[in-house]
């Protein structure tokens, strides 16, 4: 079993220079320059150190040249920080991998089809598609959910008239991340009530904390055939450059696109044999703070296909990603894909968020950070329910946490913690759940109530409405997210600032 646990500059009167003495920047990176300049001639990748954290003296990625990222055991985003000026007229590449495809439009592999997409540094993974084995309503028939906090729903199943078979009618939902992904097929007059759910959008315009994009759901196996899985999220990157970053006109591209979602085909397309596909991940983030921003290459963040199947079409594509700019000049014209927002520069990182995370399950102790991939073993003799343990800081204790189960195949489970204990510096609570045979991924969320003077204090950052309470979920990779929620039921990715005025309670 795999269990993972997992957030106005002032005008100033007098005379303006008319350029900056080269060396001296308006904007300081913060790189040490211990990495030296980066500069490769040849496709090369890039191992992220434990902190994903690397520092430059300058970046020169010449035209024809790719660079990609492998990623950390914490799965973090890649930040670049550059002392000096940083050119890409290559690549430099952060998207999401696509599903291998299903059935007889694969690749003549068996043993891969179903098998989900991987989201890119900091992005999140693909739903598995559905197996085709097991009795014929078997749950190892569903596909499994998109992981991440805007993972794409799996494709729905409902019986046919006798019952024998299940139907995978519908296929994969698209992650989301900067919007909704979209539904999977839904043929109503088949199956109704059987809508796929989509993944839900996320995150901050000012990608602050940096997070990258959810997968796609996995698509459902009827009697002989995988499902296809969805398509991982776009990874996260990071360039703060304390000189000029340009990004070279026609051949320069910065991507954190979503992979699609595997294709699915059977012979002859037979109706018998309803595999459906896997949704498209989301696309990633991508945040850029320089003095200066030049250049009109191309800025990428775009979700990523849902998988074709030749009885249901193509359904069920990743939403956008996110993009920032940040520079105290921007000389770039062109636009980016999908459209970015801009300030002057602001923080590179940010401190003191309240923290939620898993530290054991069935007395198994977590890895901290963990990895998202098979972190906890357990022997199939363990007997449900199974007790997890959480941790948390910056939140008041009393409150409980929603614990979330999402197996590889099948429904999600969920459960209820006891209340925290301890302080709002540092408290405890365990849960009780069943666990599913088979691998699973662990996520954990929890709200809390504020004061109405907080709230008020708070109510600048959620359109002027009063916050009634505050949700901090655990990532997969061991990073929290925060929201606020207002009294009417709206909801506001906390700031930076929101969160230190939250923690000094108003």
């Amino acid at each position: 079993m795999q269990a993972s646990n997992f957030a106005l500059r002032p005008m100033v009167a007098g005379l303006m220079l008319a350029a900056i003495t080269p060396g001296i920047w308006a904007f300081s990176s913060g790189s040490t320059g211990v990495d030296g300049a980066l500069t490769p001639t040849v496709n090369t990748e890039v191992v992220l150190p434990p902190s994903g954290i690397l520092n430059y003296t300058s970046i020169n990625i010449p035209s024809g040249v790719t660079v990609t990222f492998k990623k950390n055991v914490a799965n973090t985003p890649a930040v670049l920080l550059v002392s000096g000026n940083a050119t890409i007229s290559g690549i430099l590449n952060l998207s999401g991998t696509a599903a291998a495809a299903s059935g007889t439009a694969g690749d003549g592999v068996i043993a891969d089809d179903g098998t989900p997409g991987v989201g890119g540094p900091g992005g999140y993974g693909g739903g598995r598609g559905g197996r085709a084995s097991g009795a014929p309503d078997s749950v190892e028939r569903a596909g499994g959910k998109g992981l991440g906090p805007g993972g794409g729903g799996a494709a729905v199943t409902c019986a046919s008239v006798n019952a024998v078979y299940i139907y995978g009618f519908t296929s994969g939902s698209g992650g989301g991340f900067g919007t909704a992904g979209a539904i999977g097929y839904y043929p109503t007059s088949s199956c109704p009530g059987y809508a796929t759910a989509v993944g839900p959008a996320y995150g901050s315009s000012e990608l602050l904390p940096l997070i990258g994009g959810s997968g796609g759901g996995g698509g459902s196996s009827k009697r002989s055939y995988f499902g296809s899985g969805g398509g991982g999220g776009g990874g996260g990157i990071l360039i703060a450059v304390s000189g000029t970053l340009t990004i070279t006109n026609t051949t320069g591209q910065i991507r954190a696109d979503g992979g699609a979602g595997g294709a699915v085909n059977v012979p002859g397309c037979a109706s018998d044999e309803y595999t459906s596909s896997g949704g498209g991940g989301s696309g990633g983030a991508i945040r850029l703070v320089a003095t200066t921003i030049a250049g009109n290459g191309t800025i990428s963040a775009n979700g990523g296909g849902g998988g074709s199947s030749c009885h249901l079409g193509t359904y069920g594509a990743g939403g956008v990603g996110r993009i920032r700019l940040e520079a105290e000049t921007l000389t770039r014209t062109a636009g980016t894909s999908p459209a970015n927002t801009f300030a002057a520069p602001g923080p590179i990182f940010i401190a003191g968020l309240p923290s939620l995370k898993i530290t054991t399950v069935a007395g198994s102790p977590v890895p901290d950070p963990p990895t998202g991939t098979a972190d906890v073993n357990l022997p199939e003799t363990t007997p449900n329910p199974v007790a997890v343990a959480f941790a948390t800081t910056g939140i008041p204790v009393g409150n409980t946490v929603r614990l979330s189960v999402t197996p590889a195949n099948g429904g999600e489970v969920t459960a209820v913690s006891t209340a925290l204990t301890g302080s709002t510096a540092a408290a405890t609570a365990n849960a009780s759940i069943n666990l599913p045979v088979g691998a699973s991924t662990l996520q954990a969320s929890i709200t809390y109530t504020v004061i109405v003077a907080l709230g008020e204090s708070l109510s600048r950052f959620a359109g002027n409405e009063r916050v009634d309470r505050i949700t901090v979920t655990a990532g997969l990779d061991g990073r929290s997210t925060t929201k606020l929620i207002t009294v009417s039921g709206r909801e506001f990715v906390a700031s930076p600032e929101a969160l230190r005025v939250a923690a000094m309670g108003g």
